[in-house]
């Protein structure tokens, strides 16, 4: 079921009753009735309503609130064990009820919008029924005139928890229910605009734009006679249309049954042939020239009565992109036959053309690139229910991130936001609200559900067709492939011509197949082989644009720069949708301990799954955002570190369509104290697409000699205040890495080294020595099916001593400890500790794994300081947390930190906090100062807790806090890759048994007595 139409009214017959058709005329609420509303809360749609109730705001989601119905997670299965269509047993429903007051004027209808309730929708209005609704993520809207009274009116909003089509709505996401947008009535004239649909096309041929635009009126199609008529006013052009009367339907012609006389012929020879001549579009014969214009003229489809088409050709626009994203105002108005204007409605256009020619998506006739991330509705606080505010917040973090594109993964999102991308310029792929994950290869193909995918499709295309930023409609997602998607295909290739398909099921298997119901190729988490084989297939015939790759379920999404170097050098490739955005942590009680699956009594349940944002769930950027930022740069640099010695810095424009003047250019030099000579320069014109090679300027030339530089860095601002950033906001950071001087360690010894059994040094500063740390604690990646427990089978998380020998007898100490593994292999690390004069340790480590090592997480030592230690600051990689394959936008430079502040707080813990090319780490606070430097870079982690905490919590606030301060040096680092789902990490980032050496210096300063 999707709808009513007709319910029976109390023994008299019928009364008119149904949800409205969906529609894309804005309309101003009257009353709004967001806010407090009485509440109860019943076992089933069923159950009596009892006498007590509780006040609750609207909208929200009682799921959030209630106690006996709690959010539930799971990724594929349902949440319970019947098949489709059965309806649970248990299924919580919500009565809200509120009175209102509201008198019409004569010749108003009432119309009662609800902007989404999560499951079966049943609307009354003083105990009379007025329609349901069943898609969880479409407004509907009800004719509630007749029920209305003069005085006090009541509403009362029922929602059950789960109905028939729960089933398409299994999204990776929290079950929840209640009304999750806002709730207001509007009332609009017995004649009215009913429908507004818009085509504002630019060719990008003739830099010239055209509309089209189809109104539909309620209130007139049954007029032969109207007098009615439309004005339409965009880019100060103003039309006047007269709406369509009712038309009679023609009437076959009668021939005369006089047969007194020879009837006269009418027509010419081979008349009757025109109209498959004119269908085959065949040469037609000279006599028949003018009946073939007549009958052509009568054969066309007269336009429907009510409605008015525009045509406005050979407009001055300025294209609509995501890169300037311009709007025009276009205002409608429906004049009567007086003069008087009966209703009006104005909605902001793009001009812009989107299609597929060949293997490429073309914008406005240039081939875009997607930056894309998808998104699903959630704020931790209150479930799926959004502000405006919180949707300009997020969406205002993914421009100055260098976002361009959304997936509203996996159901269409608030009108709201959509207005807000069409503003602020996102290229959006519309996703039906169709996921029937556990049912997959099923219901595709169920003809009972075939009206729903229908309606769910339709409906969406219906509100959201004039929106600029809808670049691609989706058939919705992980559903198979089968006749309803087909059907809902075909409906809409009619409908709207104008936008291409994209569909994943349709390919999942066979990327060469699935014409029906896609235009591109959208894969899932595919490897860099595949992109690789597709991309140089002559079989390829579409565009490839990954609907979910790079994975960031935590300490995640390494392998990213591979993935954009594959769709910068590669035809057919352009780009994809990261998954996903946002955390779907919950804090229903505001004490900041987010929750995630199992941790509401949820079961079945799959856990903390859905932790896979590139933002925390407060909007707190994660490395790996950073990682996009840069990648996603609207400029990058293409010089090479000798270009910029030679005093030249190449900047490419990355951008399709808008040339880098919206920026201001600072260029500094890095070097290991800090950065130096930061000076604001002048690009000039780089057009889209181009490179411009900029003279450095001689203040920066002189540093790059004599400053001992570790890296030039460009900065990119905002020039202009904009809705999404002030003025001055860096939406990039981009640098050429200089050859670095690393530093020189001592070899003569200074002192005897004292050293215990063990092998350790002891100093009031080290709470443990140095040690040998073949582990991480593992991340969700590490943990994932795919990784098969193949860390654990090393037996590397647990090194038992089986034999230490300490050697005395040179400069310094060797000391020579085999370690046997949890299960049995064993390791031998062979460690000389030379003391300086001046008290430093100088440790050459050397490490010895066995070649049957599968797989390895780190190769380093680790270390334990006393109370005492705040702060850090490091040369090497930064300022953010940066892993082998995920640092391509990690910035080398001088940094520093708290070392609370260097910890990501993963809500599953797990590996973090780490950074890479160190050469000099300084850590200081009230108990003294550590100093490590290392002749070669290292891979640096400072923390507070051990890996075995990170590993037995839960959650990160179940982490003790700790005043000591543990240090990991590692030699190398396995890359974090994106195996929970995608590729695992490159074989160049992954680490085997074989030798491992480096060196590093230690000096220990313990802070000066009290005088």
């Amino acid at each position: 079921m999707t709808d009513i139409t007709e319910m029976p009214a109390d023994g008299s017959g019928f009364h008119p009753v149904g949800r409205l058709p969906m529609h894309s005329i804005p309309r101003a609420p009257e009353v709004v009735l967001d806010g407090d509303w009485d509440f109860q809360l019943l076992p089933g749609p069923h159950h009596p309503v009892g006498e007590e109730w509780k006040v609750v705001p609207v909208p929200s989601l009682w799921t959030m609130r209630e106690t006996e119905d709690r959010p539930h997670y799971t990724n594929v299965p349902m949440p319970f064990d019947e098949v489709p269509p059965t309806i649970p047993a248990r299924n919580p429903t919500g009565v809200y009820r509120r009175s209102f007051d509201l008198s019409p004027a004569a010749g108003r209808r009432v119309i009662l919008h609800v902007g989404a309730a999560e499951g079966l929708l049943r609307g009354f209005v003083n105990g009379t029924p007025v329609g349901v609704s069943t898609d969880s993520h479409l407004a509907a809207e009800f004719d509630i005139t007749d029920a209305c009274t003069a005085d006090e009116n009541t509403v009362e909003l029922v929602v059950s928890k789960w109905s028939s089509v729960s089933y398409l709505e299994d999204q990776d996401h929290w079950w929840q229910s209640g009304i999750s947008r806002s709730v207001h009535l509007y009332t609009v004239p017995e004649v009215r605009l009913a429908d507004l649909s818009v085509v504002a096309d630019f060719d990008p041929e003739t830099r010239r734009g055209s509309l089209r635009a189809v109104i539909t009126t309620a209130g007139l199609d049954h007029l032969f006679d109207l007098g009615w008529q439309l004005r339409a006013e965009v880019l100060g052009r103003e039309l006047t249309v007269p709406v369509t009367p009712r038309r009679p339907a023609p009437a076959l012609p009668r021939l005369p049954d006089d047969r007194s006389a020879r009837p006269e012929p009418r027509l010419p020879a081979d008349y009757l042939d025109l109209i498959s001549v004119n269908a085959a579009d065949a040469p037609v014969p000279a006599h028949l020239t003018g009946q073939a214009a007549r009958l052509e003229e009568a054969m066309t489809p007269a336009p429907c009565a009510g409605t008015v088409r525009i045509t406005l050709d050979d407009l001055e626009v300025d294209p609509w992109s995501a890169e300037r994203p311009h709007l025009e105002d276009l205002a409608v108005q429906l004049i009567a036959p007086d003069g008087t204007v009966a209703d009006e409605a104005r909605i902001s256009i793009g001009f812009r053309r989107v299609r597929i020619e060949g293997r490429d998506l073309l914008v406005n006739g240039k081939r875009i690139m997607i930056q894309g991330v998808n998104r699903h509705d959630v704020e931790p606080r209150t479930g799926r229910v959004l502000s405006r505010e919180t949707m300009l917040a997020e969406l205002s973090l993914l421009k100055r991130f260098n976002v361009n594109a959304i997936r509203t993964s996996h159901y269409p999102n608030d009108p709201a936001f959509l207005d807000l991308c069409d503003e602020i310029g996102f290229y959006v792929v519309d996703e039906a609200d169709i996921e029937g994950h556990a049912f997959a290869p099923t219901l595709c193909d169920d003809p009972r559900y075939l009206t729903a995918f229908l309606d769910r499709v339709s409906r969406m295309v219906l509100r959201d067709r004039n929106h600029p930023s809808v670049i691609l409609w989706s058939l919705g997602n992980e559903t198979g492939h089968g006749a309803n998607h087909d059907a809902a295909a075909g409906w809409l290739r009619r409908f709207d011509p104008t936008r291409p398909l994209h569909y994943e099921g349709a390919i999942s298997t066979d990327w060469h197949a699935g014409h029906t119901a896609t235009d591109v190729v959208c894969p899932m988490y595919p490897s860099f082989q595949a992109l690789e084989a597709f991309a140089t297939d002559p079989r390829a015939d579409r565009p490839v644009i990954l609907c979910e790759y790079a994975f960031t379920l935590g300490n995640s999404t390494g392998g990213l720069a591979r993935y954009w170097e594959l769709f910068e050098s590669l035809p057919t490739l352009q780009g994809g949708f990261i998954w996903g955005f946002k955390d779907h942590g919950l804090d229903p009680d505001g004490d900041g301990r987010y929750r995630y699956g199992g941790d509401f009594g949820d079961e079945p349940n799959d856990g903390p799954f859905l932790l896979y944002g590139l933002v925390f769930a407060d909007l707190t950027p994660k490395p790996a955002l950073y990682e996009a930022r840069g990648l996603f740069s609207p400029a990058r640099i293409v010089s090479t570190a000798d270009d910029v010695l030679a005093g030249r810095l190449t900047i490419r424009n990355r951008q399709a369509f808008a040339d880098l003047s919206a920026y201001t250019f600072e260029v500094h030099v890095e070097t290991a104290t800090g950065p130096q000579g930061a000076i604001t320069i002048e690009a000039g014109h780089v057009p889209a697409g181009s490179e411009k090679t900029i003279e450095i300027p001689s203040a920066l030339r002189e540093l790059l000699v004599t400053a001992d530089p570790l890296a030039l860095t460009l900065s990119l601002r905002t020039r202009n205040p904009a809705i999404w950033a002030p003025e001055g906001t860096t939406i990039s950071v981009l640098q050429v890495a200089l050859p670095r001087r690393l530093p020189p360690l001592p070899e003569a010894a200074g002192t005897i080294v004292e050293v215990d059994d063990t092998g350790a040094i002891s100093h009031p500063l080290l709470r443990e020595a140095p040690r040998l740390c073949l582990w991480r604690a593992l991340t969700n990646n590490d943990r994932s099916v795919a990784m098969d427990q193949r860390f654990v089978r090393s037996g590397l998380f647990r090194l038992t001593t089986k034999t230490v020998d300490v050697d005395r007898s040179g400069d310094g100490v060797t000391v020579s400890t085999v370690y046997t593994a949890a299960f049995g292999e064993e390791v031998l690390h062979r460690r000389t500790i030379t003391a300086l004069a001046d008290g430093d340790y100088v440790f050459a480590e050397h490490v010895t794994l066995p070649e049957s090592t599968e797989d390895v997480l780190r190769v380093g030592v680790e270390f334990t300081l006393a109370e005492g230690i705040a702060d850090a600051g490091w040369a090497g990689l930064g300022p953010w947390e940066n892993y082998p394959d995920r640092r391509t936008s990690a910035l080398l430079g001088a940094w520093h930190s708290t070392i609370d502040d260097l910890a990501v707080p993963y809500l599953r813990p797990q590996e973090n906090g780490g950074r890479g090319e160190v050469t000099d780490l300084r850590l200081t606070g009230p108990a003294g100062t550590v100093r490590t430097t290392h002749a070669t870079p290292l891979h640096v982690t400072v923390a507070r807790n051990s890996v075995d905490e990170l590993e037995t919590a839960d959650h990160w606030w179940e982490l003790p806090h700790r005043d000591t301060t543990i240090v990991h040096l590692d030699v190398a680092h396995r890359g974090v890759g994106t195996g929970a789902l995608g590729p695992d990490t490159l074989p160049g980032y992954r680490l085997t048994g074989r030798d491992y050496s480096w060196t590093w210096r230690l000096r220990l300063t313990g802070a000066a007595p009290p005088e």
